[in-house]
């Protein structure tokens, strides 16, 4: 599904609008218009296909998402270097191997919606001390992700 048509607005746009105005345009933005590009993987890949894609691409997190495309959860890289770091006994890659993604989730994923208000995606990454919470469709399959970056480079901008 394609993202929501994102609102520009410049600086002149924002100089002429009163306070009121900017901060209902800021309460207005949604996930949809604001959302990026998540990292994911399929439930069954295995554990070093999860390290590739982190180590590769250089991420921090990957979801787990099924055939349907709808998030299982999210995989963080520092619970997998405590799985391996636990892992006392033949440390060799083998194990890697056999183990699925699926298993390396240790919570349900929270999402929102594209409709959703951006400022309460924002809240639920404080509430729940997220630095990103994956945006579903109607169909529950992950299209998107809000993150700390994406309160940070759009809402300055309407309270300044």
């Amino acid at each position: 599904m394609a993202q929501s048509q994102q609102r520009k607005f410049t600086r002149a746009d924002l100089s002429r609008m009163s306070a009121t105005e900017r901060s209902a345009t800021a309460r207005s933005l949604t996930c949809g218009e604001t959302m990026t590009q998540p990292h994911w993987i399929w439930d069954d890949s295995s554990m070093v296909e999860v390290i590739e894609h982190l180590t590769e691409n250089n991420w921090d997190h990957i979801f787990v998402i099924n055939a349907e495309g709808a998030p299982q959860g999210r995989i963080h890289a520092v619970d997998v270097l405590k799985i391996i770091a636990r892992k006392t006994v033949n440390r060799d890659i083998a194990w890697m191997h056999g183990i699925p993604a699926q298993q390396l989730v240790n919570q349900p994923p929270i999402t929102v919606t594209e409709p959703t208000p951006l400022l309460k995606a924002g809240a639920l990454m404080l509430a729940h001390d997220l630095n990103q919470i994956g945006v579903v469709d109607r169909n529950g399959a992950l299209i998107g992700v809000v993150g700390h970056n994406t309160m940070a480079r759009k809402m300055p901008k309407f309270i300044l």
